[in-house]
């Protein structure tokens, strides 16, 4: 049986998409990081694609909501997978899904409120900081990523970044959907992921 609390303190499980959608039992040791491209919660068709959990930003309140649809530590279906090739939903990842953009162009036209990864304000950093801190206390996930997130829209498709097979493997810590094979999606762009960590390591004392 996976180790640790499998429900994140304080999440919503409205929208609970494992009981429709089974999943498969892990031990995650990363955290892939997605930007919805959207202002309001996705439905993921039904959970067809869904994560296990959904950011979705209160701008009043000045924080983030968690939504849940999966256990932590079961597979959910927001990455793409080719038969044949290597795992990427079920290969020990906790997928989660910042409501917001990472695309210069949908920031600029947007007229309501929204998140922008690359210019997160400091009460959407404590938040993630907060998420990653758990995963690392309850879990071992470590507040390390090793990789580069890029700009969108250059970190779309075959963007330079984008992690072979024996890379994608032996990861541990924290990337995006940018780094992810058998993928071509760029989200979450810019995200500012040295400094979540940063923050999260100094309310943990981890290295």
């Amino acid at each position: 049986m996976p180790a640790g609390p499998q429900k994140y303190p304080g999440a919503s499980t409205a929208q609970w998409w494992q009981s429709r959608w089974g999943g498969d039992p892990m031990e995650v040791n990363t955290v892939v990081w997605h930007s919805t491209e959207g202002t309001g919660l996705p439905d993921y068709a039904g959970g067809s694609v869904a994560p296990n959990f959904t950011a979705l930003p209160d701008f009043d309140a000045q924080r983030l909501n968690w939504h849940q649809h999966f256990d932590f530590d079961t597979s959910s279906r927001a990455l793409a997978n080719k038969p044949g090739g290597v795992e990427t939903n079920t290969l020990n990842v906790c997928q989660v899904e910042i409501v917001g953009t990472c695309d210069p162009a949908a920031h600029g036209k947007w007229t309501v409120r929204h998140l922008y990864t690359p210019e997160l304000p400091d009460w959407a950093l404590r938040d993630l900081a907060a998420f990653a801190r758990w995963a690392h206390d309850q879990h071992g996930v470590p507040l390390a990523s090793g990789v580069t997130f890029k700009a969108y829209p250059g970190s779309y498709g075959a963007n330079g970044v984008r992690m072979g097979a024996a890379k994608w493997n032996a990861f541990r810590g924290h990337c995006g959907h940018q780094h992810v094979p058998e993928n071509d999606h760029g989200d979450p762009g810019l995200l500012p992921m040295a400094a979540i960590l940063a923050r999260a390591g100094e309310a943990t004392g981890a290295p």
